[in-house]
C-alpha cells in the first residue's frame, strides 16, 4: 500500500520544514504532495529550497483556501490511501499507524483521528465548544456518533475521495467531505490521536466565522448533493 500525504500550507514558514521531516520519517512507501496556497510570508521560498525525492511541490498564485489546496493535491495522488496533513504541527505523523490500521485491516474506508479521544493540549474553551456543537449537529443530521467532525486528520481510500466532487474552497472542506461520506453510506471509523493546538498568537487561523460557515455547509449538504 502506498500513501499519498497531502499537505495544504499557507503562511507556515516556521513549521513547514519540521512537518516535512516528520512525514518523511514515516517508514512507509509514500508520496508527499505539498500545496502552497499563495503564502506571502516566505513559506514559498523555504519550499523552493527543499528537495526530497518523495515530495511534489505545487504553488497556487494566490490564496484560495484549504479545500482548494486539497483539490489540487488530489489531482496528483497515485497512492492507495490519502492522508490530509496540516502543516502547523498540531497533528503528529507518529499517529499514522493507528490512523491506517482500520483501512489496512479492512474495517473501514474512511478514518478520522479524534482529538477528544486521545491525549491533547487543553483547547480554548470557545473553540472546543464550537467543535463539539458542530459535531453534535453532524450526528443529528446524518445519524452517526462522531466525536470530532472538524478534525484535521482525515484518511481515505484514494478511490473513494477522488470520486467525490468537493466544492468548498476553505475550511468548510471538513463539513462538506463529512456530509458526502456519510450520505454515501460510508461509516467513519474514529481512532484517538494526540493534539497540540496552537493559540491565535501562534498563528491559528480558524475563527468563529468559520464555525458559522461550517454549520451552513452541514445543512446545505444534508439537503442537496
Amino acid at each position: 500500500m502506498k500513501l499519498s500525504i497531502i499537505i495544504p500550507v499557507y503562511n507556515e514558514r516556521e513549521t513547514i520544514l519540521k512537518i516535512l521531516e516528520k512525514v518523511k520519517a514515516v517508514p512507509w512507501e509514500k508520496e508527499i504532495i505539498v500545496v502552497d496556497d499563495g503564502s506571502d510570508d516566505g513559506t514559498k521560498t523555504v519550499l523552493q529550497h527543499y528537495s526530497n525525492k518523495e515530495t511534489v511541490k505545487i504553488y497556487h498564485s494566490k490564496n484560495t483556501g484549504k479545500g482548494a489546496a486539497i483539490r489540487t493535491g488530489l489531482i496528483q495522488v497515485t497512492g492507495d490511501i490519502v492522508i490530509i496533513q496540516d502543516a502547523d504541527l498540531e497533528y503528529d505523523p507518529e499517529d499514522y499507524p493507528r490512523l491506517l490500521k482500520p483501512i489496512l485491516t479492512g474495517k473501514a474506508e474512511v478514518v478520522y483521528g479524534s482529538r477528544f479521544l486521545g491525549e491533547h493540549k487543553a483547547m480554548l474553551f470557545w473553540h472546543s465548544l464550537g467543535n463539539k456543537l458542530l459535531t453534535l449537529i453532524t450526528n443529528i443530521l446524518f445519524d452517526t456518533t462522531l466525536t470530532d467532525m472538524e478534525t484535521g486528520y482525515k484518511v481515505f481510500k484514494s478511490d473513494l475521495i477522488k470520486e467525490m466532487k468537493i466544492k468548498s474552497n476553505r475550511f468548510n472542506f471538513e463539513p462538506e467531505i463529512t456530509a458526502k461520506v456519510l450520505k454515501g453510506g460510508h461509516r467513519v471509523y474514529e481512532v484517538p490521536i494526540s493534539y497540540t493546538g496552537r493559540e491565535y498568537r501562534e498563528g491559528k487561523k480558524v475563527s468563529w466565522k468559520d464555525g458559522l460557515v461550517a454549520l451552513g455547509c452541514l445543512i446545505k449538504y444534508r439537503l442537496i448533493d
